[in-house]
């Protein structure tokens, strides 16, 4: 039985982000659903595994990790022998780095807030959320021109880090129509070895 256990839900982006690293480095992992619906990541046994009472949560034989991100970042550390999904290249690690913060700054406040929105009836600004993903979004479609990944010439965590909510934008009622760059960066993304794709939701463009 393997030692790796994945607390998440399937409809986040989060989760996705630690399930399809998991399978692209080949981990077995146990997967346990988070009833998120009736309060499960508020129970106390949740809470002491992560405070914040927020999906993903990680365990690692006696290693217990919150936030997608730096699970991502502990999974590429110990499981990559490769050391491509998080370079040692002190360049390379910090553009890496650049766009983790991407991922936890524009896109969550962009195309994964305007998709909470709808998904979970979120009471949040979906007008902002929905302005702001276009403008990340075109930043990355440019910077994405005659490259094939975000960060360096190979993927890396960063591409795991964004991939979820921008494939997913268009539950927000984000159209990646005027993205090309973008849209071929997902396809390639899923094609990648490995890949498992998350549950779509019929709301939004995707209704």
């Amino acid at each position: 039985m393997s030692s790796i256990t994945l607390h998440r839900h399937a409809l986040s982006g989060h989760s996705h982000r630690v399930e399809v690293f998991l399978s692209i480095l080949g981990l077995d992992a146990n997967i346990v659903d988070v009833d998120l619906a009736n309060g499960a990541h508020k129970d106390a046994a949740f809470l002491a595994k992560n405070s914040f009472g927020q999906v993903p949560v990680l365990d690692d034989g006696d290693v217990t990790l919150s936030d997608s991100n730096a699970i991502l970042i502990y999974l590429a550390s110990k499981y990559d022998d490769t050391n491509t999904w998080l370079p040692r290249d002190f360049v390379d690690a910090a553009n890496v780095q650049r766009f983790l913060s991407v991922a936890a700054g524009k896109v969550a406040y962009g195309p994964a807030l305007a998709r909470l929105v709808n998904v979970f009836g979120a009471n949040l600004d979906k007008t902002t959320a929905i302005a702001t993903a276009h403008g990340i979004l075109s930043e990355l479609d440019c910077h994405l021109e005659g490259r094939d990944w975000l960060a360096t010439v190979n993927p890396t965590i960063a591409d795991i880090a964004n991939y979820a909510y921008i494939a997913h934008a268009p539950e927000g009622d984000i159209s990646l129509e005027s993205y090309p760059n973008i849209r071929a960066w997902v396809s390639r993304f899923e094609r990648m070895t490995g890949f498992v794709q998350m549950q779509s939701s019929a709301v939004g463009l995707n209704a």
